[in-house]
């Protein structure tokens, strides 16, 4: 698959190789959580094993009180989504008037904000990626003196392992079956939840996985899931 072609809005802009930016937030800055307001925020996988574990509970218990899980006929699995408080301002649950409270466990699109990544495969199957910058109208972030690159910010985020997770769910997300019309039943997409989005879970009830990192359990987690929605062998032959 080659880079997708996509129009963006007036207030993004590409980030060519190696181009910096100016941009830092802070206490200081005036609209300081407004970002936190007023936003649908979708969750992967290592978004909700992270959250859980900042917040000292199992992912089943997170999903039951912290997300909104959607099921759209046009969509091939299920959809994750942090809910948001009814205050008017669909603020995040997490956020207080000292900032973010599960800051070290954050999402990754709050990791990654004012940048924007999009990621494909290439023909061969390996990840490649693009950035771009959201300059929205009202962040002041973009006033302060502070210049950044990509690699910079992906390493003061800690986002590296952020992406590589989601680069991860591509081969299962972007399967050629899926691009011919397959599509997984109502017992695999709860399976898709069940394995992906409580993977402490998926841990616990195979003994022979415990000791693999994050990274590891979770490729494991997607190759078992395509064997078997895809498989000759599986349902879906």
């Amino acid at each position: 698959m080659s880079k997708p072609e996509i129009q963006l809005p007036e207030h993004i802009h590409p980030l060519a190789d190696q181009e910096r930016f100016t941009f830092a937030c802070h206490p200081g800055v005036s609209c300081f959580t407004e970002c936190c307001r007023d936003l649908e925020l979708a969750l992967s996988p290592y978004d909700v094993l992270r959250l859980s574990r900042e917040l000292g509970i199992a992912s089943r218990e997170f999903l039951d009180r912290y997300a909104i899980i959607e099921r759209e006929t046009e969509d091939v699995f299920p959809r994750v989504y942090l809910g948001m408080l009814d205050d008017g301002r669909t603020s995040c649950p997490f956020i207080s008037g000292q900032g973010c409270r599960v800051y070290r466990g954050r999402p990754a699109p709050c990791r990654t904000y004012p940048l924007g990544r999009g990621a494909w495969q290439d023909k061969t199957g390996r990840p490649q990626a693009f950035y771009v910058v959201q300059r929205e109208a009202h962040c002041r972030g973009f006033d302060q003196a502070v210049e950044q690159g990509v690699e910079q910010w992906i390493a003061g985020q800690d986002l590296a392992e952020y992406y590589q997770a989601n680069d991860l769910l591509m081969p299962l997300l972007h399967h050629a079956k899926l691009q011919q019309g397959c599509r997984p039943s109502a017992l695999q997409q709860d399976l898709f939840l069940a394995t992906l989005y409580q993977l402490d879970d998926f841990r616990s009830n195979n003994p022979d996985l415990r000791g693999l990192t994050d990274l590891q359990l979770l490729r494991y987690a997607v190759d078992r899931l395509i064997e078997q929605f895809f498989d000759e062998r599986g349902t879906n032959s």
